[in-house]
Formats: structure tokens, sequence, C-alpha cells
């Protein structure tokens, strides 16, 4: 089964991640940088919160490698976050990195060995940003979600912590 979370900050995203995890084995894929002190507060305050079993993998860039070298039958990969991958690719020096990673996380999914629970900010439910590159970042995430929830099997959207599903799935 393939899950995407979607949602705002502090929507309860990661929360329902583990729930959907239950007791089988995980493997969290981390995508975030600790790049300023809040940041690193952040990750802290995620790494404090999660079983000290979980096999933590940090991968800002190749997510789709990343998510090819962890599946496994019976455990559970968690992705957290796309939002925070996007930014890291938008900001990478690469030009063509977005769309190099992204086709290959999109061609990977399907064929998926395991359960996969993907991540992500919803921000386009907000204003119109004020400048190009956060213009871009919402553009290029409300595509990525839009094509990301056309290969997933379920898709739930967090508000005040409550889980709207979106696409059911089968499990």
């Amino acid at each position: 089964m393939r899950t995407l979370i979607l949602g705002g900050v502090r929507s309860g995203k990661s929360r329902q991640a583990v729930e959907i995890a239950g007791t089988h084995p995980v493997t969290l894929i981390v995508t975030g940088a600790a790049r300023d002190e809040e940041m690193a507060a952040r990750i802290e305050a995620h790494r404090r919160s999660r079983p000290p079993e979980w096999r933590v993998i940090e991968e800002p860039i190749r997510l789709a490698a990343a998510l090819r070298r962890s599946a496994a039958p019976t455990e559970v990969v968690i992705v957290d976050c796309l939002t925070l991958w996007l930014s890291n690719l938008l900001c990478a020096g690469d030009a063509q990195a977005l769309a190099r990673e992204s086709a290959d996380l999109l061609e990977t999914l399907p064929r998926f060995a395991g359960d996969c629970v993907l991540v992500s900010n919803d921000v386009g439910c907000g204003i119109v940003p004020v400048n190009a590159l956060a213009r871009r970042f919402a553009d290029e995430a409300g595509t990525l979600h839009q094509r990301l929830a056309a290969v997933c099997d379920r898709v739930i959207w967090m508000v005040a912590g409550l889980p709207v599903t979106i696409k059911p799935g089968v499990s």
C-alpha cells in the first residue's frame, strides 16, 4: 500500500504516518537538513518522538534510490517529508535535479515492495506567494502531489489533527 499524507504545518501528518505503520518494522527516510538552529531543534524534536528501533536514513536529494534500497515486503517505509525534499531539489544548483528525481520517484513507487507512507505539506491553500521562488515551489508541490496521488493507493488529508480520507485504497 502506498499512502500519501498531505496537510498543513502541525496538522498531524507525521503522527498519522506513525499510526499507519503500527507495530510493523519501520524505515524512516528523512529529507530535512539542519541548516539553522530552528531547523536543528525541529529535527531533534522528531528524533525524540520516534521509536528507537526505527532504522533512519537521511537522504535530502536521491529519494527514489533510498526507497529502492529500503524496500522490504514486511516493513513500512515512511518518507518525511516531500516538501523539504522539494526545497532541497530547487536549491541544489542543478537545473535538472527536480525533473530527474521526481521522475525517478514516480517510476519507483508503483513497483515498490512493501508499504510506503509519504508525508508532505499542502502549501496550495494559502495566498499566492510574493516572490518567484516561492511561487515556483507552490506550483511544483501542487504538481508533485497530483502526480503522487495518481500512483498512490490511498491519500489522506490532515486537518486539525484529524485524517480525512481523499482516496481510500484497499488494504
